[in-house]
């Protein structure tokens, strides 16, 4: 059995609240072992027999049924997040900076979005790519008004990505 974590996107903002106790209560019900969410913003870890697209195709679906929306997730393995969590290339405790990943369900779109970071101000984003994500550094001054933000935020890649605060992945790991 393979642990998977499955971030979804979108979940408990823009008025889109969905409980934790029922997160998990959907997982179970779908025939996972071992669920837990962690914290209130899309994160489950979850212990499953399936390859990713099955999985990805099944969860989608019953987060649409379940609760009334297009649902999007992005799935990782416990394994592939440890070597995420284990390569990222900046200092996560550097003060007045977020450390965040961001995550695809489409290698096009990381590139893009690679593509798009060459422009950045260096003083307020950095972006660099990982295996299969992209690590972003942000200035904690700036946050979601940061040029990155703007361009990771557009309406072309929110069915395909979606990031996480280090400190939230490393909650995921037991």
């Amino acid at each position: 059995m393979t642990t998977w974590i499955a971030l979804l996107r979108g979940v408990n903002v823009n008025g889109r609240t969905i409980r934790s106790v029922d997160l998990a209560a959907l997982f179970t019900e779908l025939g996972f072992a071992d669920v837990k969410t962690v914290l209130a913003s899309g994160n489950v870890r979850f212990d499953a027999d399936a390859t990713a697209a099955a999985l990805k195709k099944r969860i989608e679906k019953g987060l649409g049924d379940r609760f009334g929306y297009e649902a999007w997730i992005v799935l990782v393995t416990l394994a592939e997040l440890e070597a995420i969590i284990e390569a990222f290339p900046f200092d996560a405790e550097r003060d007045g900076w977020h450390p965040y990943v961001l995550f695809s369900s489409d290698a096009g779109s990381l590139e893009e979005l690679l593509s798009a970071a060459d422009d950045l101000d260096a003083a307020d984003d950095v972006v660099t790519s990982g295996d299969g994500v992209l690590y972003w550094h942000n200035r904690r001054a700036v946050g979601v008004d940061s040029a990155f933000s703007k361009v990771a935020g557009k309406a072309k890649y929110r069915s395909s990505t979606t990031n996480r605060n280090l400190r939230t992945l490393r909650k995921l790991v037991p």
